[in-house]
């Protein structure tokens, strides 16, 4: 009895084979030729792997241009920005009560400068919707740029639009902290020789 049902499933199976031999040969055939259009669609492009470099090459070119002096130090040195609440650059002068550290492909953080205590995380997203390379991530010094350009033209708009969430959600309090601390002794290092000079005179 077994070898019989064993016998009818084997003649069975390759009945089934037969019948569906046609679809599954042209099936397989033509993925191939999916794949080689992909192929010859991709080499007729030119694709570079060094494209992801050249376009942070010309993103901390872009940024270098847009953004003062100091900010693009403190961006070379320590590989963020900070952004003063309120107003900018008149909120620094007035003593700004919050700013914002911005780093590339996470959250911009709020923080109090007087206490360095941690407000929120504020998660915004710049994808690259250019073709044919485009994705979701756009070259680093990119999406900084594009963070402290939305901070600095309507902070309100930004604040409003992001998804807010306690400090620690995307990013280390404790790295937040070190970071603030290593801007700190930035500003001291920076302001030393400029103001011995300044007594100097």
């Amino acid at each position: 009895m077994a070898l019989a049902l064993g016998t009818a499933g084997v003649v069975l199976v390759a009945l089934l084979w037969e019948l569906n031999r046609a679809r599954v040969t042209a099936a397989v055939a033509h993925r191939r030729l999916r794949k080689r259009a992909a192929a010859r669609r991709l080499s007729e492009v030119g694709y570079d792997p060094g494209r992801e470099l050249r376009a942070e090459q010309r993103a901390r070119s872009l940024l270098r241009s847009c953004i003062e002096d100091e900010d693009w130090a403190m961006y070379r040195d320590l590989g963020f920005l900070r952004v003063w609440g309120g107003l900018g650059d008149r909120a620094r002068a007035a003593g700004a009560s919050y700013a914002y550290l911005i780093y590339p492909h996470r959250p911009i953080v709020a923080y109090l400068p007087e206490t360095g205590a941690l407000l929120n995380e504020y998660c915004v997203a710049f994808p690259d919707h250019s073709r044919p390379y485009g994705s979701a991530r756009l070259p680093d010094s990119d999406d900084v740029l594009a963070k402290w350009m939305a901070l600095t033209a309507d902070e309100r708009r930004v604040i409003a639009d992001a998804n807010m969430h306690l400090p620690g959600r995307q990013i280390d309090p404790d790295l937040i902290r070190r970071d603030l601390q290593r801007l700190s002794r930035w500003e001291r290092q920076r302001s030393g020789p400029q103001a011995e000079g300044v007594r100097a005179a």
